[in-house]
């Protein structure tokens, strides 16, 4: 368990160094167009470096680093077992760097210190040594035919895989993509988002110290133009997304009119919990429906954004879940004691006052609705619950937000 203190952590972040450059070919670059953009922390508006931001040349010289090493079989003919023990020195760093990552992840994206060491930067790192000891355990098959042929089905790579990552998890999400990818053989190019892209940079140099070839893995930070290109590039064979449907539909698009590359897309969400009067613990239920909407400030794609809840039990099971969101008190995230630190970003913190003042026009306001440590600079919001009668419910905000809605009906 990790004991340090606010101040210990305070002053860790006062002196970090922090790497705002692209990580192509095994080395760190700037942007060949020289342009950079500001990373700011959501905790108090700091400029915490000037990242690199990437165009077109530099999603070409990733690219083809990456077809380079992919084709010369540097990495996806590297003998399994060699794969997996480069993999698992990868982790094993991870976990080395832990506190580095987590402060970090905090600084970036708002994240509270306890979460991103305790869960954010260990689950990536495991993610790593899952599909490292995957490696040596996956096989073929050989297919039952008739007894003059042999059928063989094997597993290959796919070639060059382009990952683009939302802000949300920055580092596990990212490597939920480039862990499986990398281990089968393929090279990857990562495009962490504009929001919080510093992890991504960091662990691209852990991961050229633990033994991956010059690229084989690669980061271009930028807005959405590296993304756009990583879909529409001919050498690209693969590419995965997690964000919005808008943006999702955009990168389908480009993949077709390119090289018809394969696309996978994990978009959007609309998440909501059911509560019956024959639930046996409402104190239990509440909790878990405030966690499941207050965890990470709402900023998950699963989030239990509404609650259904009957109505013989409305009346109390809100109170219940009113209490429990008081657990959720915004403050500075690198209080090991915070549960709840700053939204992303500026435009996010808008998004989710926009539905919170949808919500006081269609509903009842419960608890919360109001920006909190206004003196600091960041975006600060207090855990948020509406009641809106069954009758209104198709009134709702349909998007998911920071704000949890309740409804007292279940049809």
């Amino acid at each position: 368990m990790n004991k340090k203190t606010f101040s210990d952590w305070q002053n860790e972040a006062a002196v970090m160094e922090i790497e705002g450059r692209a990580f192509i070919d095994g080395a760190l670059r700037h942007a060949y167009s020289e342009r950079t953009f500001a990373c700011v922390s959501p905790i108090d508006r700091r400029v915490l470096v000037q990242v690199a931001d990437c165009g077109e040349a530099d999603v070409d010289a990733a690219v083809t680093a990456a077809r380079r090493a992919f084709d010369t079989q540097i990495w996806a003919g590297m003998n399994p077992r060699d794969r997996k023990a480069v993999l698992l020195r990868w982790a094993a760093l991870m976990r080395e760097h832990l506190e580095e990552l987590a402060l970090l992840e905090t600084l970036d994206s708002g994240k509270p210190i306890s979460d991103t060491t305790a869960i954010d930067v260990p689950a990536a790192a495991h993610c790593v040594e899952w599909y490292a000891e995957a490696i040596d355990k996956m096989s073929g098959e050989v297919v039952p035919t008739d007894h003059h042929l042999v059928g063989l089905v094997t597993r290959e790579p796919v070639g060059v895989v382009a990952a683009v990552v939302p802000w949300n998890f920055p580092l596990l999400m990212a490597a939920w993509k480039f862990a499986p990818a990398l281990a089968v053989g393929n090279s990857v190019i990562l495009k962490p988002s504009e929001k919080s892209p510093l992890t991504a940079i960091r662990i691209a140099r852990l991961a050229h110290e633990a033994g991956l070839p010059p690229g084989v893995f690669n980061v271009v930070p930028g807005g959405a133009e590296p993304g756009r290109l990583l879909a529409l590039h001919h050498d690209v064979d693969c590419i995965a997304f997690t964000g919005s449907t808008r943006t999702g539909k955009q990168i389908m698009q480009c993949a077709a009119q390119s090289n018809l590359k394969r696309v996978w897309l994990e978009l959007g969400g609309k998440s909501p919990n059911i509560v019956l009067p024959d639930c046996p613990d409402l104190d239990r239920a509440a909790k878990a429906a405030a966690d499941a909407i207050f965890f990470n400030m709402g900023e998950v794609c699963t989030a239990g954004s509404r609650l259904l809840v009957h109505r013989d039990i409305k009346d109390a099971f809100v109170a219940k879940v009113v209490a429990a969101a008081r657990a959720y008190e915004p403050g500075h995230p690198l209080d090991p004691s915070v549960t709840m630190g700053p939204i992303v970003d500026r435009i996010q913190f808008e998004r989710v006052a926009a539905y919170i003042e949808a919500g006081r026009r269609e509903g009842r306001l419960v608890t919360g609705g109001a920006r909190v440590r206004e003196e600091t600079g960041g975006f600060y919001v207090e855990p948020t619950v509406f009641e809106i009668p069954a009758s209104g419910r198709e009134n709702c905000p349909r998007r998911n937000f920071r704000a949890g809605s309740v409804r007292d009906r279940v049809r």
